[in-house]
């Protein structure tokens, strides 16, 4: 959670259940890693096409249960 924590204000790349990644800057979390991102897009991967959609959303939150890696901003 510390890691979280100085990642609030900095673009993360977040991978969903069901192929699907969101790319925004974490506003905040909670211990069950429910986020509020802003200024996100967000990355779908067609399976058999290998072709990437992407959709920009303006602040979204993303429930925890759906989080399956959150990749902070590199150093």
């Amino acid at each position: 959670m510390e890691l979280l924590q100085t990642s609030i204000g900095s673009q993360v790349l977040v991978e969903l259940k069901g192929r699907k990644k969101i790319k925004g800057k974490l506003r905040g979390f909670d211990q069950h890693l429910n986020l509020i991102l802003e200024d996100a897009e967000e990355i779908s991967v067609d399976p058999e096409t290998n072709e990437q959609t992407v959709v920009q959303v303006d602040t979204v939150i993303v429930r925890g249960d759906n989080v399956i890696l959150v990749s902070p901003p590199p150093k």
